[in-house]
C-alpha cells in the first residue's frame, strides 16, 4: 500500500513541505511526484489529478485523490490510527486539530509578505504591523498549547504531531526573514528546522532552478543559519 504524493518546488513550496512531513515523519509508505510550479507546466501535470489544482495532492493506493492537507491529514489519521498522527490525549488531540485549522485558514499578511524559502536569510526585513500581529497570534496560540500539553520545550504536543507539520514553514519564514519573535518560539524554528528529515527536504531543495527568482525581495542576503 503506496501513496502518491505530487509536491511543488521544495525549496518554496510550503503546503507541499506539510504534506510531504506528515507522510515521511510518521513513516507512511509513499512515492513523490514533483511538479514544477513556475514553468508554466503545473496546469498540464495535474491534468489527471483534477478537481485538484494545489499542491500537495494525495492519490491514495485505490486511486482516489485528495486535495488539501487539512483533507489529506484527517485522511491519513483516519487510515493510519496507529501512527499516532494527532495526540492521545482529547484536549491534546482538540487543540492540535485548532492550530491546524487556524494555520489553514488564518495569517495571510506573514504568507504574502514573507514567502517561504529555504535557501538564505533576508537582512534588513521590517515587518508590517499586519505580519506583526500575525507572529504574536502563532506565539499565544504555541503558549496556549503548551498549557494544554505541558510541554514547555520541544515538539509542541510532546509527540510529533500534524500540528508541527502544519507550523514547519512558519518556522522557515521566521528565521528565513529574521523576524522578531520570542526566544521560545526561536528554540521552537531550531529543534524544527533541524530535525533530520526536514532537512533531507532541504538537501533536494535545488532539483528545480528558474532564470528568475519567483519571489524577489530586493534585500541582502546571508547564509541560511538556525540561531
Amino acid at each position: 500500500m503506496t501513496y502518491q504524493l505530487y509536491i511543488g518546488d521544495r525549496k518554496y513550496s510550503s503546503w507541499s513541505l506539510r504534506g510531504w512531513l506528515m507522510l515521511e515523519k510518521f513513516n507512511l509508505p509513499h512515492e513523490v511526484s514533483l511538479i514544477e510550479m513556475f514553468s508554466g507546466t503545473m496546469k498540464a501535470q495535474m491534468a489527471a489529478l483534477a478537481p485538484a489544482r494545489l499542491l500537495p495532492t494525495l492519490q491514495l493506493p485505490d486511486g482516489t485523490v485528495i486535495g488539501e492537507t487539512v483533507a489529506i491529514a484527517e485522511t491519513l489519521a483516519e487510515r493510519h490510527p496507529e501512527a499516532g498522527m494527532w495526540p492521545e490525549d482529547p484536549r491534546q488531540r482538540a487543540t492540535a486539530r485548532w492550530l491546524v485549522a487556524e494555520m489553514a485558514s488564518g495569517f495571510g499578511a506573514l504568507r504574502s509578505a514573507c514567502p517561504m524559502q529555504l535557501a538564505h536569510v533576508y537582512q534588513g526585513f521590517e515587518p508590517s504591523d499586519a505580519v506583526l500581529a500575525d507572529l504574536r497570534r502563532v506565539e499565544a496560540l504555541f503558549d496556549h498549547a503548551r498549557r494544554v500539553s505541558g510541554c514547555a520545550e520541544g515538539w509542541l504536543f510532546g509527540n510529533y504531531s500534524i500540528a508541527d507539520a502544519f507550523y514547519a514553514p512558519v518556522a522557515a519564514r521566521i528565521v528565513g526573514f529574521d523576524l522578531p519573535v520570542s526566544e521560545a518560539m526561536r528554540a521552537y524554528c531550531r529543534v524544527t528546522l533541524s530535525d533530520p528529515v526536514l532537512r533531507r527536504w532541504r538537501d533536494r531543495m535545488d532539483e528545480v532552478s528558474y532564470a528568475s527568482d519567483p519571489y524577489p525581495i530586493d534585500l541582502p542576503r546571508k547564509p541560511w543559519q538556525l540561531s
